[in-house]
């Protein structure tokens, strides 16, 4: 399964997101979508979208979509959330979360910093 990984997008559509996407079988938004509506609608139109609302995000976004997304893929269990923080300094919310549900990925926006921890 080929994952497409996004965050932070603020309503900005970058007309090379298709290219980069366009062999996913799913799309992740880890938050901060902004103008949601055309940023959803596109990214639907590459492949099917899961999503978790951000700090930016309107509270009608926020209803409708959820603060954490807890999945599995291939028997990988994930754990995505908008706000997450590093693992020398998780938020405080988010480390009971993991501790409790024991995720093998981790994902999170926010720190516009792309990093990975093995």
């Amino acid at each position: 399964m080929k994952i497409g990984l996004i965050s932070d997008t603020h309503g900005f559509w970058d007309e090379t997101i298709p290219k980069y996407f366009k062999d996913c079988d799913e799309i992740w938004h880890a938050g901060d979508v902004g103008e949601a509506g055309q940023i959803m609608e596109n990214l639907n139109q590459i492949a099917p979208t899961l999503v978790v609302y951000g700090n930016i995000d309107t509270p009608e976004f926020q209803r409708s979509y959820p603060e954490n997304l807890f999945i599995e893929r291939e028997g990988v269990k994930i754990f995505m959330t908008h706000i997450g923080g590093r693992p020398s300094s998780y938020n405080p919310r988010v480390r009971k979360l993991i501790e409790s549900e024991k995720p093998d990925v981790f994902i999170c926006g926010h720190s516009h910093i792309l990093r990975s921890y093995a």
